[in-house]
């Protein structure tokens, strides 16, 4: 299962999906408030069970947003996840004042979506340095493009980064599938939650660089992200 990015939608894996296709089944999912889910506004907790509801047991794989996703259904339905990667993920701010800062951002980033629309937003979006670097992919964009205002103002608003009150880090422990945590070689800041995400969770985790990548790890090189996401599925379904 397969579980994308803040403004992008189950399209962002069409060059890692058909790269697994050959020996599994898989299915992309458009996220609350993304793509044809565009009218699903939830938080983080129902958006898991959702997930849950959509791809029963499985191993899932969330980007970002899509890893905040995939890591609430890990804590609150362990049940449903075999095993696990996330790709620039995080379990939290830790400082109360910065979850408040965040979630002010946030509010500001929706009301300016709301205001400007999908495609002048997408132009800053992309422009930062989180995502230097990425390869320029007109389909991307034109899949990002879809999306509208008010799916991506509700996802802001419900499921940022700043919602995550209190952090989830002191609750990691209780994973205990196999889990990995990608992170691309030239994203600083991810490298170092990817670290302590992998840290608190056990030693049934484990960190995997992507040489070269920035935070999106799996559109700056699908494949190495594709034999990551198979090489656990041999993990959590030994033959």
């Amino acid at each position: 299962m397969l579980v994308h990015g803040f403004t992008q939608t189950s399209e962002s894996w069409r060059h890692v999906s058909p790269l697994l296709e050959v020996d599994h089944e898989v299915v992309s999912v458009d996220a609350p408030g993304h793509g044809r889910s565009t009218d699903v506004a939830v938080d983080l907790a129902t958006g898991a069970r959702l997930l849950a509801e959509a791809g029963g047991r499985a191993v899932y794989v969330g980007y970002s947003m899509g890893g905040r996703l995939v890591l609430r259904l890990a804590l609150d339905q362990p049940e449903m996840v075999a095993g696990m990667v996330l790709i620039g993920a995080t379990a939290g701010i830790d400082d109360p004042a910065g979850r408040l800062e965040r979630r002010r951002s946030d509010e500001a980033l929706a009301q300016r979506i709301e205001r400007v629309g999908v495609a002048a937003f997408l132009d800053g979006w992309l422009a930062q340095d989180l995502f230097a670097g990425l390869p320029d992919d007109p389909g991307d964009r034109a899949a990002r493009l879809g999306n509208s205002p008010q799916g991506l103002a509700s996802s802001l608003r419900m499921a940022g980064t700043g919602t995550m009150d209190p952090p989830w880090w002191d609750q990691l422990a209780r994973i205990d599938v196999p889990t990995v945590v990608v992170v691309g070689e030239h994203d600083a800041k991810f490298t170092a939650l990817g670290r302590r995400l992998v840290e608190s969770i056990g030693s049934n985790a484990h960190l995997s660089l992507v040489p070269g990548a920035g935070h999106a790890a799996h559109l700056h090189d699908p494949a190495a992200v594709a034999g990551v996401i198979v090489d656990m599925v041999s993990r959590a379904h030994p033959t």
